[in-house]
Parts: C-alpha cells; sequence; structure tokens
C-alpha cells in the first residue's frame, strides 16, 4: 500500500468511525483477546441487520474521538477504555439481546500455555486412558490417581486452574491429553456506552424487579429517618397517621372519649368474651381454603402401578 493510499484509507477510517458514533446512541466496547478471523467473520454474519463492528488500532480511535469531540464532548468518556484489543458494536436495538448475540458465538478452546484463564477448570474424576507410565505426570500436579483395568483413573475432581491463573505448561499438556478444551472465546462486552453515559455490562442484568426492591428498600429508609428526626414527607405520612390513630385508640381505651373507629376496642375491652367469640369465629374461616387444597390433592388420581397393567414387576 502506497503513502497516498494508507493516508486516504486512514481519512477512511475516521470519517467511518465517527459517522458510526454519530448514527448510533448505543455502542458495545469489546474485548477481541483470542478471536481468530474466521470466527470474527462469523460474528458479523450472526449480528448482520442488529449491529455493526467496527475494529482498529488504538491510536487511530483516540485520534478519532478526540478530533470529534468539540461535536459530541460525550464521547470523552470513551477514551479511558480504549486499552488493549478492542473494538465497538454498534447497535440500536436492545442492549440485551445484541450481547445474547454475542454471547452465543463463542467458540471453545484448548488452553495454551501463558495464556490467563478466564474462568476455573476442574477436572472431573474419570478413567482416563492413559497407560500407568504415566503415573509420575499426574504426581507431580498433586492429582490422585489409581490404576484401574491397566489404565490410570482419576479419584477425585481436581481444580486444576483457579480464574485469573496463567497457565502452566504441565496443566496445558494435562488438558490436552485428556482432550478438554475448557476455555472458550468471543467478543467480550467491557464497556457499555449509551446516549453519553459508560457503564459497566453487569447493569445490563438488572431486572425491573430488582429496581422496585431497591426503590421500596430506600423509601423505607426515607420512612425510617423521617420518623426518628420528626420531619414529615410522603414516605412518612401514612406511618405518622397510623401511629398518629393507634394514640388516639389507647386515649380513648382509657378514658370516657368515644368515636365510632374506637368502639369496637372499648367494647371488647368492656366484655373480652366477645373478642375469644370473633376469635373462634375467624379461625375456620381461614382453616377453609388450607382444607379445601388438602382434599383437592386427595381426589389427584394415583399413578397406574405395574399390577394394574396385567403384568408383575418380573413377568
Amino acid at each position: 500500500m502506497g503513502r497516498e493510499d494508507r493516508i486516504q484509507w486512514k481519512a477512511n477510517y475516521f470519517t467511518k468511525l465517527v459517522q458510526l458514533l454519530d448514527d448510533f446512541p448505543k455502542c458495545f466496547i469489546v474485548g477481541a483477546d483470542h478471536v481468530g478471523s474466521k470466527q470474527m467473520q462469523q460474528i458479523r454474519i450472526s449480528l448482520r441487520g442488529h449491529a455493526v463492528i467496527l475494529m482498529g488500532k488504538n491510536t487511530m480511535i483516540r485520534k478519532a474521538i478526540k478530533g470529534h469531540l468539540e461535536s459530541n464532548p460525550a464521547l470523552e468518556k470513551i477514551l479511558n477504555h480504549v486499552k488493549g484489543n478492542v473494538g465497538f458494536v454498534f447497535t440500536r436495538e436492545d442492549l440485551v439481546d445484541v450481547r445474547e448475540k454475542l454471547l452465543e458465538n463463542k467458540v471453545k478452546a484448548p488452553a495454551r500455555s501463558g495464556a490467563i484463564a478466564p474462568c476455573s477448570v476442574v477436572i472431573p474424576a474419570q478413567n482416563t486412558g492413559l497407560g500407568p507410565e504415566k503415573t509420575s505426570f499426574f504426581q507431580a500436579l498433586s492429582i490422585p490417581t489409581k490404576i484401574s483395568k491397566g489404565t490410570i483413573e482419576i479419584i477425585n475432581d481436581v481444580n486444576i486452574l483457579k480464574e485469573g491463573d496463567k497457565v502452566g505448561p504441565s496443566e496445558a499438556t494435562l488438558l490436552n491429553m485428556l482432550n478438554i478444551s475448557p476455555f472458550s472465546y468471543g467478543l467480550a462486552v467491557q464497556q457499555v456506552y449509551d446516549s453519553g453515559t459508560i457503564f459497566e455490562p453487569r447493569v445490563l442484568d438488572i431486572t425491573p424487579a430488582d429496581l422496585r426492591v431497591k426503590f421500596l428498600e430506600g423509601v423505607a429508609r426515607i420512612a425510617a429517618l423521617s420518623l426518628s428526626i420528626g420531619y414529615p414527607t410522603a414516605a412518612s405520612a401514612p406511618h405518622s397517621l397510623i401511629n398518629g390513630f393507634k394514640n388516639l385508640l389507647a386515649l380513648a381505651a382509657v378514658t370516657d372519649i368515644s368515636f365510632k373507629e374506637a368502639q369496637t376496642v372499648k367494647d371488647y375491652l368492656k366484655d373480652p368474651s366477645k373478642f375469644v367469640a370473633a376469635v373462634a369465629a375467624a379461625a375456620p374461616a381461614a382453616a377453609a381454603p388450607a382444607k379445601a387444597k388438602e382434599e383437592a390433592k386427595k381426589e389427584e388420581p394415583e399413578e397406574e402401578s405395574d399390577d394394574d397393567m396385567g403384568f408383575g414387576l418380573f413377568d
């Protein structure tokens, strides 16, 4: 490629990246370690019509973004995450759906010496099919074995690698001997950019139910704080009203003051037998649904036995 062609190629790349950043409000910053050209082609095909993938050198990506900061200052947040072998996946669709498509395109790979384990690796208890001459190899890795029918058998499950460990030559050789491909590689989502905001991909795992639980926890804290300092808020007002009503009932119970809502309490205090009768009447009503459920369970037909089918267990 001549110098002029290379300059034109860079100019086209800058234009394309800036155009994608302007046209698409959302994108993933993805890591592409251990992703081959064939796998990348397959990922592009699977995302066709849903997302656009753009890879490039970090220096070119930074230069293109810095040159476009005047038009879109929010892009500066991306610069700190342009490290290593990264690229972009631009989309207008739901981020969770596009991420699922990326995860579907992971491929299994053998363990290679010097690689960093992306996950824990456990060798299950099994008969390896290897001859006794390999026993010393397992002993060097502290793997308990025994000889069974002339072959080596691993007695217990062995956690040979933990996430983040560096794969050694012995571990890589053993996993390859056992035909175990423990790792899977693909485009790994590192950060998510959405309309000027950048966040970690785990945020996408938050469901509406999780948001509701967190919101209710916050409301409960606000209500507790407001009640403790005597400062009324929308969260504490219902509790304040209930507490005030309880105080009114307590006051009516020990004085001659009476009102409609307090009359039932005053009647129970005058004649406790009414309270006992009310509880006794409520108990059967509460037990009726449970009893109906038990009866329905008893009425379910039992499974037919072998005798009902006309033959015994050993016929």
